[in-house]
């Protein structure tokens, strides 16, 4: 069982590794690294490429999540469909393939939370489109639902196994959102329709 722990949860980093945004970006000619905000995420590619793109790349990473945690519950209980989660969000964070130089882990954070909390996630995925429509920022309504993912897991099960996770989740997103947090507090953060 050791084997198959070690097994699942390198293919899960290695699933979330995979460049989705880059694949979809370098296909018009962009590099999401090098251009707009510089983020590998689904909101820069919709904002390089266009809508159909950015939601390519947007179930893409989402599908990273999910398939991770789904393999882990597969092949034994819970508690290896939580690593394999938080693997596939480190792959796609620090992805192997592009110098440990990846997004921030939201698409794919909610990949996974919707198959391990379905309410949960889908508590989070109404607040992240109410939060975006009402400040028409991408990067506050990520923000909002990493600080409101751990509230809700904490609500609703009673595993601290799973708060962990949810909770070591959420500050890695937080991290990874250090610059909007510095653009948000200058006022210079950018809107839907700009660069993110």
């Amino acid at each position: 069982m050791v084997f198959l722990w070690v097994l699942a949860i390198s293919l899960c980093y290695f699933l979330g590794s995979l460049p989705s945004a880059h694949l979809v970006s370098n296909r018009k000619g962009f590099d999401p690294t090098q251009s707009g905000s510089g983020n590998p995420g689904a909101t820069n590619v919709l904002r390089l490429v266009g809508r159909r793109a950015g939601i390519l790349v947007l179930l893409a990473d989402f599908s990273k999540g999910s398939i991770a945690a789904a393999i882990g519950l597969l092949i034994d209980d819970t508690s290896l469909g939580l690593t394999c989660w938080l693997a596939s969000v480190l792959g796609h964070v620090f992805p192997i393939t592009r110098k440990f130089r990846g997004g921030k882990g939201v698409a794919t954070g909610a990949g996974g939370c919707w198959v391990l909390f379905p309410l949960v996630g889908g508590l989070c995925t109404i607040g992240f489109l109410l939060v975006a429509k009402i400040s028409k920022k991408v990067s506050v309504a990520s923000i909002s639902i990493a600080m409101l993912m751990p509230l809700c897991v904490g609500l609703f099960e009673s595993d601290l196994e799973e708060l962990f996770a949810a909770l070591s989740l959420s500050i890695l997103i937080l991290v990874r959102h250090r610059a909007n947090f510095k653009r948000l507090l200058k006022g210079s953060e950018h809107s839907l329709g700009t660069g993110e």
